[in-house]
This record gives C-alpha cells, sequence and structure tokens, in this order.
C-alpha cells in the first residue's frame, strides 16, 4: 500500500512545516512502520519537509530484500547504525532544523545524535506522528475490525467446546483462548490474556494463574488479537452454573454504564466527560470506589495508545479515532465485571468492532 504510506507522509510533512522544522528523524519502529510499512528490526527514517524526493530509509543488511518490498517508494540506504547514518546525511546536505522523536530517545542517544548531526540544529518535536496516528484511516480500521473478529471467533470457539469448565486453570483457559485466536486469524495476542475467576475476578489486570474454575464463578476474560499490526482488545464475562442474585445486580450495572459509555463517544466528546457518562451510573448506585481505573483508551499499533478516557484526560474526541470503553466493578474477596468494547468514533454514532454477545453467558 504505498499510496497509503505516502499519504501519511505528506501529512507529516505538512505538520513539520507547522513545527517550523525542515526533517524529522523517525525512529521509533511504530511510527516507520506507520509512515513506510516496515515491519523489521532496525531501521530510521529522515523524513524531508519537501516530501518524499528528499526523505531518505535506511535499515541493514539483513532486510535488504524485506526493505525492497515493504518500501519500495523511498530511497534507501544500508547501515546497521541507521539512526547514525541519516544524521551524517543530514549534515552533509546541510539540512537546517531537524527534529527527533524525543520521547523514544535515551540521554546517552541524543547525545550521540547532536555529535554527528554537526552543523544541523537539532530540536525536540515529541509526539508529531503520534498526533496522527490517533485518528485512524480506512485501512487500519479494517485492520482493527480483522483483530476484533478474530478475538470474537475465538471466544465463541472456547465456550462451544465447552472450554470454560469446573477443574481447567485460569492458566489452561488462557492458553487455549490464545491457540484459538492464532487458529482464527490472529497474527499473535495483544497483550497477556487476563482469565480471572471467582475472587480473582474483582482484580482489574490479574495474571492467570494455576486456580482451578469452580461452578458458581465468574471469569473474567480481557484479551486481544493482532492482525497486520493493529490489535483489539475485549473484556467478557462468563459464569459457570446459574448466576447468584449479587452476580446478576453488578452485571447488570457494568453493562449500563457501559452503554452509557459506549452512546456518549461522539465526535467532539470531551475525553472526561465520556467517562464521567458510564462512571457516574456506577457512583449512583454506590459503587463509585470499586470502579478505580480509567474508562478506556486509545487502540491501533500499540494496544494502550491515546487518547485516554478518564476523568483526568485531556481533549476531545474526533472521527476515526478508535477506543475503548470499559467500566468495570470489583468487589473484593468476592468477584468483579468489566465489560469492554472496542469501537470507532463516527460522525453517524460509534461503530462497535468487537461483536461478541454483552449477555451475562452462563455455561
Amino acid at each position: 500500500m504505498p499510496e497509503i504510506h505516502a499519504r501519511r507522509r505528506a501529512a507529516l510533512a505538512a505538520l513539520l512545516h507547522e513545527n517550523g522544522v525542515d526533517a524529522l528523524l523517525v525512529t521509533d519502529l511504530l511510527n516507520i512502520r506507520y509512515l513506510t510499512g516496515f515491519t523489521g528490526s532496525n531501521a530510521a527514517l529522515l523524513l524531508h519537509a519537501a516530501g518524499d524526493a528528499k526523505t531518505l530509509f535506511c535499515t541493514d543488511g539483513r532486510y535488504t530484500t524485506q526493505s525492497e518490498s515493504e518500501v519500495p517508494d523511498l530511497e534507501r540506504v544500508l547501515d546497521r547504525a541507521s539512526a547514525r547514518a541519516l544524521a551524517v546525511h543530514a549534515a552533509e546536505q546541510g539540512y537546517g532544523r531537524t527534529g527527533f522523536e524525543s520521547q523514544h530517545v535515551s540521554v546517552e542517544e541524543h547525545e550521540n545524535l547532536k555529535v554527528r548531526f554537526d552543523r544541523v540544529e537539532l530540536v525536540r518535536t515529541p509526539g508529531l506522528v503520534e498526533q496522527l496516528r490517533v485518528v485512524k484511516d480506512e485501512v487500519e480500521v479494517a485492520a482493527l475490525r480483522a483483530a476484533c473478529a478474530a478475538a470474537d471467533r475465538a471466544l465463541a470457539a472456547l465456550i462451544e467446546a465447552g472450554g470454560v469448565r469446573p477443574g481447567r486453570t485460569e492458566l489452561e483457559v488462557a492458553r487455549d483462548l490464545e491457540n484459538r485466536m492464532l487458529e482464527h486469524g490472529s497474527s499473535g495476542i495483544s497483550f497477556e490474556s487476563i482469565v480471572a475467576a471467582g475472587p480473582n475476578s474483582a482484580i482489574p489486570h490479574h495474571r492467570p494463574t494455576g486456580a482451578e474454575l469452580n461452578r458458581g464463578d465468574f471469569v473474567k476474560f480481557d484479551f486481544g488479537a493482532t492482525v497486520d499490526g493493529y490489535h483489539s482488545d475485549m473484556t467478557r464475562m462468563v459464569v459457570i452454573g446459574e448466576p447468584a442474585d449479587w452476580q446478576r445486580e453488578i452485571y447488570d450495572l457494568v453493562h449500563r454504564a457501559q452503554a452509557a459509555g459506549c452512546e456518549a463517544v461522539q465526535p467532539g466528546a470531551v475525553v472526561s466527560e465520556v467517562d464521567a457518562a458510564a462512571r457516574s451510573v456506577i457512583a449512583d448506585a454506590g459503587y463509585g470506589e470499586q470502579f478505580a481505573h480509567g474508562l478506556g483508551h486509545g487502540v491501533g499499533l500499540e494496544v494502550h495508545e491515546a487518547p485516554s478516557l478518564a476523568a483526568a484526560g485531556v481533549g476531545t474526541l474526533s472521527a476515526g479515532m478508535a477506543v475503548t470503553v470499559e467500566p468495570g466493578v470489583y468487589l473484593a474477596g468476592r468477584g468483579g465485571v468489566r465489560i469492554e468494547d472496542t469501537l470507532v468514533v463516527r460522525d453517524s454514532g460509534p461503530e462497535l468492532l468487537t461483536l461478541s454477545t454483552k449477555d451475562l453467558v452462563a455455561v
């Protein structure tokens, strides 16, 4: 998709003009993938505000063939020390003010770059590529949609096969789920899957253990698949056997809060107000202290990226952003509920990408 990457680089070149820099040294591999399509483990990109004719891509000899295929539309050089090679090029070509991704560069790396850039004025320009990445194009949304579908299919297959049953451990169920995601189109997991049974479901980020599932347990699944580098993120609840009254009560409360949060995901919405739309439902029911994390986050090439849907979050939503909505109530020693979806902000209302049922599933 060279044309897609060219459009992204053109948008970044416009940002460089706005920020008064002549070029940007891109060293973060996810940002390089976003701008070029390159998926290797070593690369740097020197993107010039004048456009692709003066933009240079660098990787090392291990990726000669791969880079020819993935980055066919940029001039390429081969050097193991990719950032250093591009710094030398910028100095030799007499580049003016050149930005660098200061949020991704260590102090030592910065000192080395200053020496290599020599006559070039090196300036901090954090977050320029991320500023573009926060709004997804339709190619990105398609990848997100496919990742969510892989996760949906995996969970359905796990439940249909009887994989959630007394006697299995959290670890066994987690590995089963992860294998099924691979079988249904995922290239890998987005993060270590959370399978939390019984009292462990009250721990928001519980790591699966050898604890066995028992009749009467809530079982919380928080997991995601990856397709073309893009991540899904979803949380669903299962109860083993007939749900108790308290389980139905808490589940229904979180379900209502999650619906309110999803409804608030609209272009122009203030992120803190989206959080408040869901949080107020839980707080009004007397469980505000049992919902101690933010409502959601952006998702894309990283499973956690901007924007942050939280009480302290800053900014507004724009069409094309992909976010999660994931309220929860956690009762220590008893169990907890979280319901999470991945959605895309649309002018016509949010597009739901995670399609697994949000009814409380009893197995």
